[in-house]
């Protein structure tokens, strides 16, 4: 099997398994209460996946981002959590400001 044939295998089991997922998540999702221990429990799973990765990211960056300083993240993060605050949990503002303070304070 060449390699363009292994990674179209790897797609399809990937986006089959993704489809998989969701389908069961659409299937139960009248099913669960939104105040429900299950539904809690995967709003925690989901949230502590996403800050491991995003404090994965600010401390042990990979490619572009590894050549900024930490500082630089640090203060990028802090500005942007404060915008996102500050801006009524709006998640495009400081997300597209993120990348503009980057590239801009990593140019200096």
């Amino acid at each position: 099997m060449g390699s363009s044939q292994i990674i179209i295998l790897a797609i399809v089991a990937t986006s089959f398994a993704t489809f998989i997922s969701r389908f069961m998540g659409a299937v139960t999702s009248k099913k669960v209460s939104v105040k429900s221990k299950v539904f809690l429990w995967f709003n925690c799973v989901a949230y502590s996946t996403l800050a491991a990765l995003l404090g994965r990211m600010i401390i042990f960056p990979a490619g572009v981002l590894a050549d900024s300083e930490i500082f630089i993240r640090l203060l990028v993060l802090t500005i942007c959590v404060s915008i996102f605050i500050l801006t009524n949990r709006n998640l495009v503002i400081p997300t597209l400001l993120s990348a503009i303070f980057l590239s801009i304070l990593s140019n200096f």
